[in-house]
């Protein structure tokens, strides 16, 4: 189960999910939002309890988990810096989607011409299957 921003099952039902498509102004107040309990700043933090760090953890290499787990442990490290890393975690990870959505979103012309091509490849696919069929019923 994926935590969503406010520690629940993630869910658009809940409204409580991080678009990796908005824009990075609006992704970031998603990020912010994600609740976190009232542990001072210079305080060690239990990451195994924070939703920032499980969605983190969930995108992170091994050895980014790693820091991140020593940063929370280690005190002074506010969870506003663990948005933050988690906002540039998102977007760097998913730099190349969110260039190709933006251009995509931008041209709508460049989303009909795929899905022609894609219309036309389905459609040679299935006449052939048909042939293919016709013939070993016999009604060729």
């Amino acid at each position: 189960t994926i935590p969503g921003t406010d520690g629940q099952k993630m869910s658009k039902s809940y409204g409580n999910t991080l678009d990796i498509f908005l824009p990075e102004k609006q992704l970031k107040k998603q990020v912010m939002s994600i609740i976190t309990d009232s542990t001072p700043l210079e305080e060690p933090k239990n990451p195994d309890t924070c939703n920032v760090f499980k969605l983190y953890e969930l995108m992170a290499t091994p050895s980014e988990t790693e820091v991140m787990r020593g940063n929370y442990t280690g005190g002074n490290y506010g969870y506003g810096h663990a948005k933050k890393a988690l906002l540039e975690l998102l977007i760097d990870r998913f730099k190349e989607e969110r260039k190709k959505f933006e251009f995509l979103t931008s041209n709508p012309e460049e989303i009909e011409t795929e899905l022609r091509k894609g219309e036309q490849k389905a459609k040679e696919i299935a006449l052939s299957k048909l042939e293919e069929l016709r013939n070993k019923l016999g009604y060729h």
